[in-house]
């Protein structure tokens, strides 16, 4: 699927082989592993993010998925530093895709988790990081990329399903609050029913309370 950035287009392609979408930026990340025997991908978690919080831009994404983020370049540095995190993909607020993980392996995005009764989601999630907060308005070209995308992952893994769309939020509640408030779901909903082998009127939903 072509989206288009920066005035330039690009390919949305994913390989099922080797998990990895063809042409985007890569930064490959240690901290993810195989997912147990007989997982596989049937959820799709969006998350927000952004370092320091409420900034956009920088290196400091791809460093702290890579285990490099400095603990001194900023004082929220200091508390998240240690911890060994990732998620399989980031949107930046352009709409560019930047891929850490390949998705037939577990990323570590979603933590103490559960959804639909199942718990520990990393087992059975990919997780889709775009660059935001919580009360900030994230960006057309962020929506544009994530249908898109989502469209690539259901017609790769027959596994996932556009009703098993989730935030963070919906399984970690109480835990965790992105995408956030400023999150427009019914806007990621009417994008992902255009996409091509999407039936019309399916869209995220969840059984823990997500927008449907």
């Amino acid at each position: 699927m072509r989206r288009e950035r920066g005035g330039r287009s690009q390919d949305l392609v994913v390989d099922p082989q080797s998990g990895w979408i063809r042409g985007v930026r890569r930064v490959e990340s240690p901290n993810c592993d195989e997912r147990p025997v007989g997982d596989a991908p049937e959820l799709i978690v969006i998350h927000g993010i952004s370092l320091p919080p409420h900034e956009f831009g920088g290196p400091w994404i791809d460093r702290l998925f890579t285990n490099t983020l400095p603990a001194d370049a900023h004082p929220y540095f200091a508390t998240i530093a240690e911890r060994t995190v990732s998620s399989h993909v980031l949107i930046r607020r352009d709409g560019e895709v930047v891929q850490y993980v390949p998705f037939h392996r577990r990323a570590w995005h979603a933590g103490v988790s559960s959804y639909a009764g199942r718990t520990a989601c990393n087992d059975f999630s990919i997780g889709i990081e775009l660059e935001g907060a919580d009360d900030i308005a994230y960006e057309e070209a962020q929506y544009t990329t994530a249908a898109q995308l989502i469209g690539e992952l259901c017609r790769a893994y027959p596994t996932l399903s556009t009703r098993r769309i989730v935030g963070h939020a919906d399984i970690a509640p109480g835990r965790k609050t992105d995408p956030g408030i400023a999150f427009d779901w019914p806007r990621l909903r009417a994008l992902v029913a255009m996409q091509p082998g999407v039936a019309p009127g399916t869209g995220p939903g969840t059984a823990n309370g997500a927008p449907t």
